[in-house]
């Protein structure tokens, strides 16, 4: 199953510009806006709306004001959630993002959903090697293969242990930005869905990587649809999957994602799903994060 209709989503209380993360996150703008925290908080909830009013499941967990956490709307990094009850928690690159593997995140989670195991992979940040969960890694779950861009916060070491504890094929290489910085998150350059994909492949310079990535989208039936440096800089890459509890496939996306498309662009994934997307650029800007970066997937079996 590659998509699901059960989110969690992390409602922030003190968002702001979280400088540890800003050392190799070249999407992050400090702002000077002394009204950061408020409007984040208020572009998450008509995010939440969006997904709501289209059916999609999600479940809404407050943080907390301490530990502050800055980037605690970005839960995908620290956790993930899949078919057989399994959850795995991952090393985080910046010490204040740890703090967000809080308790009350975790009990909100298993009042609703089957959780049989728990895997820490967080003792990895005493050697000081990361892997960011979906972050990290786009999986094609139907196929079991992660595709991961390695960076200061993808280890090739953490990604290939939890590849042999999820049952995953690692498809591992470098991918950078215009200006030949590595990409800190692999889902910022590449998106996976049911029958297509959409990657900026101009980011991956090996010719060699590119082609492996390439012949694995095609021997797994994904229609390719290519983005630019430019949209890939609009979050254009940072897409999500996901469905109603009807059935129904959408593709969730940011309003500045979005209206970087071609209308080509547009009608190529529209032919698979329509598209769903809300302004979130307070949260944007200030995070270097978007749209899939605020959403973790739910693959527990519900109580």
């Amino acid at each position: 199953m590659q998509t699901t209709s059960n989110l969690l989503m992390i409602k922030p209380v003190r968002f702001d510009f979280n400088a540890e993360t800003a050392v190799n996150n070249s999407f992050q703008q400090a702002s000077a806006d002394e009204q950061v925290s408020a409007k984040a908080t208020a572009e998450f909830d008509r995010f939440v709306s969006v997904l709501r009013n289209a059916g999609v499941q999600v479940t809404v967990v407050e943080d907390t004001p301490e530990p502050h956490t800055p980037d605690s709307v970005f839960p995908n990094n620290w956790i993930s959630f899949h078919t057989d009850g399994t959850i795995f928690l991952y090393p985080m690159f910046a010490v204040n993002r740890r703090l967000e593997r809080k308790p009350h995140v975790l009990s909100a989670i298993a009042e609703k959903f089957q959780v049989a195991n728990t895997i820490d992979l967080s003792t990895y940040e005493q050697q000081h090697v990361f892997l960011e969960g979906t972050g990290s890694m786009v999986l094609d779950r139907e196929n079991k293969i992660a595709y991961a861009c390695l960076s200061p916060r993808t280890d090739l070491t953490v990604l290939n242990d939890w590849c042999n504890k999820a049952g995953f094929r690692p498809v591992a290489f470098t991918s950078v930005d215009s200006k030949g910085d590595p990409i800190y998150h692999t889902n910022v350059m590449m998106c996976i869905a049911d029958r297509f994909a959409v990657i900026c492949l101009d980011s991956i310079p090996d010719s060699k990587e590119r082609t492996a990535v390439t012949e694995t989208l095609q021997d797994t039936k994904k229609e390719i649809i290519e983005i630019s440096f430019d949209q890939m800089n609009h979050f254009a890459g940072n897409m999500l999957q996901v469905k109603n509890t009807t059935g129904q496939h959408y593709l969730v996306m940011s309003s500045q994602a979005y209206h970087s498309l071609t209308p080509d662009q547009v009608q190529r994934i529209e032919k698979y799903n329509p598209i769903l997307h809300s302004d979130i650029t307070t949260i944007e800007t200030n995070g270097g994060g978007s749209a899939r970066c605020m959403m973790a997937e739910v693959f527990l079996p519900e109580k």
